[in-house]
């Protein structure tokens, strides 16, 4: 696999990967979604299983390959202020308060920077300002909480302290509407960008939230005759792609979306098991597919404390499975260090990729 792949004047270096699976500390369990915080440090919101109880939030500093620090662990799991039962969403606003929303029990729980419990608000139901399975959520540059109200197929804007201010959209596949919509982002003009789980697209909204446009339709990569069987642990393998790779304009189930500063659109193409990557006006210009070829700081911690973990891991007969996304849930993009972050949600990591403008490339002087 490329390190680096270039389109239109645009180059996506890979530069490294953070985690591990852990249940607690240096590392990740199923990460759902991400946001970054004002000072670049991303939290990291994992969902955790019944076997794991590994429910939880990290603060974690990303820096260069091996720079990684774990800052803070807190929401873990509980059903007393301050747990979580399924954490999904994460947002943090500019006064550096965090915001959680929670799948099971239907709230939103706030803390300080630091994981200090502060408040938490929000009922279950269907009316207005009632909560039925919340995902994503962000908070908007005047202060407010935009949350995606998933199992009500709608997305409800709320006061720092819980008030309803106004909502949008309703269950369907037309124009504005949201079949269990996931992530969420806003663009520096505050227009809104909902990854629709279920309806296989992204949809752009305007700060009011009127429908502006649509990217994607249902599809699924095709696998060639060579490659590994797809299976649940990831993606199929093969050194030959079929006819009309990459398909660029499809997408399966996707999770989340980010935007960067030149207007160029993320999406977490979950069920394809990669990053599609648009243009402002929704135009496909490539995807990622994962490249994490050298071991992150704290799996290969794991690995000098276990021999026998290296001893499997020199048995594998192909390691290119393991650089490859699984899955990936959540996407960031850092406007000031030009990072695309990635959840790599079965992987139990976070890659880190850097977009380059103005690539120039090599002289090759025959």
């Amino acid at each position: 696999m490329a390190l680096t792949t270039y389109v239109k004047g645009r180059a996506y270096d890979w530069s490294h990967a953070i985690g591990r699976a852990t249940a607690n500390g240096t590392g990740f369990n199923y990460p759902q979604t991400m946001c970054l915080g004002n000072d670049g440090d991303i939290f990291v919101a994992n969902r955790g299983n019944e076997n794991t109880f590994a429910m939880r939030v990290n603060r974690v500093k990303i820096g260069g390959p091996g720079e990684e620090e774990l800052l803070a662990e807190f929401c873990t799991y509980g059903e007393t202020d301050g747990h979580s039962i399924w954490p999904f969403g994460v947002a943090v606003d500019k006064h550096d308060t965090v915001y959680v929303t929670d799948e099971w029990t239907n709230t939103v729980s706030v803390f300080d920077a630091a994981g200090k419990f502060i408040r938490k608000w929000g009922t279950p139901g269907s009316g207005p300002g009632e909560l039925m399975n919340p995902a994503g959520i962000i908070c908007d540059a005047g202060g407010n909480v935009i949350v995606v109200d998933s199992g009500n197929d709608r997305l409800q804007v709320f006061t720092p302290d819980g008030k309803v201010l106004t909502q949008c959209g309703r269950n369907g596949s037309g124009e504005g509407e949201f079949n269990k919509p996931w992530g969420i982002t806003l663009d520096n003009e505050g227009n809104i960008y909902v990854a629709d789980w279920k309806n296989h697209r992204v949809q752009k909204l305007s700060p009011s939230g009127e429908f502006i446009m649509s990217i994607g339709k249902y599809g699924t990569l095709p696998v060639p005759e060579n490659a590994f069987a797809v299976t649940y642990l990831g993606p199929f393998l093969s050194h030959t792609d079929p006819q009309g790779y990459p398909k660029a304009r499809i997408l399966n189930h996707p999770t989340d979306v980010a935007i960067d500063p030149d207007g160029d659109i993320y999406v977490a193409d979950w069920g394809n098991h990669r990053l599609c990557i648009f243009d402002a006006e929704g135009t496909p210009l490539t995807h990622l597919v994962g490249d994490a070829q050298v071991m992150s700081k704290w799996g290969q911690q794991s690995i000098d404390a276990n021999p026998d973990m290296m001893k499997a891991y020199r048995r594998a007969r192909n390691l290119e499975p393991l650089w490859r996304f699984c899955f990936p849930t959540a996407v960031d993009f850092d406007s000031k260090t030009d990072r695309i972050i990635v959840a790599d949600s079965q992987r139990n990591r976070l890659q880190i990729y850097r977009k380059v403008r103005g690539y120039a490339d090599f002289q090759a002087n025959l």
